[in-house]
Parts: C-alpha cells; structure tokens; sequence
C-alpha cells in the first residue's frame, strides 16, 4: 500500500505530496490538471520507461518517491519483497520501504530502492509483487489472447502457479534438448567429414610427435653439424696449444709454461711466504688446463662421431617440423597445441553418434512429462474458465449490464507452446439472444472498462495485489452505469489498496479519500497542485463533476445525495 506520493515538476505539477493510505482514493481535477500524471508518477515509480518531454518545462529534472507499507502484504509475498531490496542492498524500516525515482531533462534515469542506487528495472520487479495499473491503453490490451491467458493464469490461483513453473522447467529442457537434437542431425554429414579430416591431421601429427622446442634445438645442431670440420680444428689446435700430451716438461705449450713458471718460484718461495699462494694459482691454473684439454679431446671425438649420416637425419627432421608448421603453425607450440585441442574434438564429434541415441531417449522422457503437465494445465485452465465466466457475469450484472454473458474459452494450439498447448479468449455476449463475441471485435469501450473491472475484483479474490491503480476506468460509461463502477472499485478496496483517476462524481462519490488535482495559470504558465479534499470542498468539487460548475445549485444539492450513497452500498 502506498502511504504518501511526492511528485516535483514532472508535467504540469510543479510539487504535490498526495496522502493516499487505505481504501479507496479518487482523483479529480478539471481537464488539463495534471490528473493522468499522477498516474504517470506512479509509473515511474513502478519502472516504467522514462519520457524527458514529461519533465516540467524550466525545470532540469523530474523527482517521484513514495512510502510503501508493507505490513498489509502476506508473509509470503512479504519475504518476496524483502530478498529483493536486500539483494539491492536497501533498508526496509518499520515495514515501510521508500521508493525514488528521477529522470532528467536529457532523459537520465535514476532509481533508488530502500535508500540504495539500483537500476529502475529493480522498480520493475518489485512492482510485480506490489502494484497493478490499469489505464485505457489497458483496456486495448485486453483485447490481446495474451493478456486474457494471463488473466485467466492469475485467477487459477497458486497451486495453478506452481504447476505452469513446473511446466515452464519441462518445457525449457524439451525445448533445448530439440534443439540440439535437431543440430546433430542437420549437422550429422558435415561433422562427419570434419571428424574424418581432423583424424588424418591427428594421424599425421602424431607420426612425427614433435616436442616442444625440438624445432629450435634442431636448428642449432644442424648449424653445428655444417661446420663440423672448422670446429675440429678449431678445437685441436686449442688443445694442442694447451697439451702437446709430450711428456716433455719444457714444452712450450701452456702446461709446459705453467710448469716452468711453477719451477722457478719454487726455488725461491722459502724466502718470501708472500709467493705460496701465487703457487697455488698457479696450481689451479695448471688442473683447469688439464681439465680443458681433456674436454676439448671428448669434443673432438664427438664430432667424429656425428658424421654426414647425423647430418641428413637432423635435417630431414628439421623437414618434418616445418610442414608440420606450414600446416598447422605457424609456431610448432601451435602444431602441438592443435594436437591436444583437436584430440578432444574429434571425441566428441565421434560421440555424436551415442550422444543422439542419449538424447533421443531423454527427449522421449522429458516430451511425455511436457505432454502430461500440458494436459494438467488445459485441466486446470478449462475449470478456471468455467469459474471465471459464472463469477465475472455476476459482476457484470452488478455494473449495470444484467443481460451480459462473459465467456472466457480455452481452444486448443497445434504444438506446444512456453505457455502450454492452450489459448485462451475471452468472448461478451451483450444481451439476451446474442452471440457471444471477441472482446477484440464486439466490446465497445465502455464495455470493456466494465469487464477489464469485473476481472480485477473477481481476480483479487484468487490473486490479491496489495495496491490497484486504475487511469479512468470509467471511461465511456456514465448514470447508473458509473455508480455501479464506484460501488465495485469500493467492494475491490475492501481488501485492496485502490487509485482512481476519474471524471465521474458517480464514482468519485464512493471513495473514503478524495484528492483533487488544482490547476493554477495566474502566472502566465499552467501549474497544479493536489489538495485532499473534506467537507464543503469536496461537496464543491461533486458539483463541478455533475455540472462542470463547483457553484451550480442543482449540482451542490444533489452531490451531498451522491455522497451518501457510499453509505447505502
């Protein structure tokens, strides 16, 4: 329920804060006040799309919020609420939730829920659980078979609600398992030769099966091998320069050298300590001389042993790793990676096969689930209809059309459907002796009004909604037509919370809060207001309703009569 609503320049409306509370609120004001923005408000409020060209002229932005109270939902719907705002991070104080919404001259749009910035598509969804708004494009969608099944949907009740989730899941996994089934077999003969051509690319890379930097390691050897003969000689005049391996102590090669070196200090060094570790250099130096000799004689002979034919295997191995590249590089990382990922693809298109069989049983299991759940809901739909029908006929007769006839029908669909295998349309038999028609066709648009009413009291006692809003409702009627439309808006705010804009003192008349909507152009320039109104002004604003003049003495003497027929209901 909507406890307050303040509205600051969205429109005509300059500021108005609108103390609405429980029960029935009518909404009034002469043509031009700035009555539908009210409606435009809440709205906003509900997530509606934001329109710039409503901002009020001067003014850089628009600013709604209103002040929700909780404590009339159930504990479940309740709880709904409550996981929302705090999956949006906002407060719910004492019940109550605070609700903003602004949007700019540029068509900047900010929301807030619970004192938290949240996207306004979360105004959307928490004015599912809260809010129903009926204006006169309202009445144009009833004419749709969508909204007439969703009608029909929300008067079936819970347990109705819970079967179609259920049958919504059934229907997903149906509707996805079919759709696979229907790729793997359109696709069966393509996949199949690319399952072939990836098993000969596989065959032909595991026949080489490179390994990682083999390819770089290949190039260095095979540089080395073309210049085998410069790096033999290379290395045994390095070792010959290091050992002539004579035995002869005063060679000149660097042993010799050494050696000597070693002599000389050897026969002095008693009389200077100082030269004993200069000894010990040269030592050190003499074992690394060993050592690099001998390892420049494995070397050579290393190279004896990789001959022309050591050659020729490293480069036609080079060969190799290069139309493996060529193929599938360009780096042989690529190669092998391609290997890897194509192993696990070529698994799974040679699972195609088993995984059709799989699924063609799992589409049988799911689609005889779907089919049965589809057949609960025609059950379901067709007793609700036959209920709806009997209830919202009664209620027409009550808003003044005795010999109507409300027909709601379920027809049976070719193929299933995300809503099941129904469509439901809702027909109006005006009168005695008539056929029944579409609403789409037949209904005229006060009509409508009084059947788009007649559902939503008859809904409410199936679906409770905690706040109603209606955008003249009573449009196209008038007499004791209109008083009857009042008499229902004030049975449907026994139970519910219930907005009125409307023109008609008929219904204005039954309603325990009366706001009115004042336009003032004293200024050079429109700019409203809203007044709740009590007393002699709101018997004033009757008689303007009645009579177009809020002092005509017939209007002001027959609105008190008006009044009281709240009273009589």
């Amino acid at each position: 329920m909507i406890d307050e609503l303040v509205i600051k320049d969205l429109g005509v409306i300059a500021e108005a804060r609108l103390p609405l509370g429980p029960g029935f609120t009518a909404i009034t004001g002469e043509t031009g006040a700035g009555k539908t923005m009210v409606v435009t408000a809440l709205g906003l409020l509900m997530g509606d799309r934001a329109d710039a060209g409503a901002v009020r002229t001067g003014a850089e932005r628009t600013r709604v919020a209103g002040a929700v109270d909780l404590s009339t939902l159930s504990i479940g719907k309740r709880a709904e609420v409550g996981a929302l705002v705090d999956d949006l991070g906002g407060d719910i104080e004492s019940d109550e939730l605070l609700l903003s919404r602004s949007v700019s001259n540029e068509g900047r749009s900010r929301a807030t829920v619970g004192g938290a910035a949240t996207p306004v598509s979360a105004l959307a969804s928490l004015s599912e659980h809260l809010f129903v708004v009926h204006g006169q494009s309202d009445q144009l969608r009833l004419r749709s078979t969508t909204a007439q099944r969703e009608a029909l949907d929300r008067f079936a009740g819970p347990n109705f609600a819970t079967l179609f989730a259920e049958y919504r899941e059934h229907f997903s996994t149906w509707r996805q398992l079919s759709d696979e089934l229907a790729y793997l077999s359109s696709a069966n003969q393509e996949r199949a030769k690319e399952a072939a051509q990836l098993a000969l690319d596989l065959e032909e890379i595991e026949r080489v099966a490179p390994e990682p930097g083999e390819d770089i390691a290949l190039t260095e050897k095979l540089e080395k091998l073309s210049h085998a003969e410069a790096l033999r000689q290379a290395a045994d005049l390095a070792h010959e320069a290091l050992s002539t391996e004579s035995g002869d102590p005063h060679a000149r090669d660097v042993r010799g050298l050494l050696n000597e070196a070693r002599a000389h200090l050897q026969r002095v060094v008693d009389y200077d300590p100082a030269l004993a570790s200069v000894l010990e250099i040269l030592d050190n130096a003499s074992f690394a001389a060993d050592d690099a000799a001998a390892e420049l004689s494995r070397y050579s002979a290393g190279l004896d042993s990789e001959g022309p034919q050591e050659f020729e295997r490293a480069h036609e191995r080079k060969a190799q790793l290069t139309a493996l590249m060529r193929k599938f590089g360009p780096e042989l990382s690529d190669v092998i990676s391609f290997a890897q990922n194509g192993a696990g693809r070529l698994a799974e298109l040679q699972g195609d096969t088993s995984r059709i069989d799989t699924i063609t049983a799992e589409l049988a299991e799911v689609s005889a689930r779907v089919e049965d759940l589809a057949k609960l809901l025609t059950e379901s739909r067709t007793q609700a209809a036959t209920n709806l029908s009997v209830a919202v006929t009664h209620e027409l007769a009550a808003l003044a059309l005795p010999d109507a006839s409300f027909v709601a029908q379920v027809n049976s669909l070719p193929e299933l459907t995300a809503h099941g295998v129904d469509e439901v349309a809702f027909l109006l038999k005006p009168h005695a002796g008539s056929e029944p028609r579409p609403l789409a066709k037949g209904a005229s648009g006060g009509e409508l009004s009084r059947v788009m009413l007649a559902l939503e009291v008859v809904i409410a006692g199936a679906d409770p909604v905690p706040t109603f809003v209606f955008d003249e409702v009573d449009s196209g009627v008038g007499g004791a037509s209109a008083i009857e439309i009042g008499r229902r808006l004030a049975k449907l705010a026994e139970t519910a919370q219930v907005i009125v804009v409307t023109h008609l003192a008929q219904v204005a008349a039954f309603a325990n809060n009366h706001v009115q909507v004042v336009k003032d152009s004293s200024g050079g320039f429109t700019e409203s207001s809203c007044r709740t109104l009590e007393g002699d002004e709101r018997v004033a604003e009757m008689a303007r309703l009645l009579s177009g003049m809020s002092d005509s003495a017939s209007a002001l003497e027959h609105a008190p009569e008006l009044l009281a027929l709240k009273q009589q209901r």
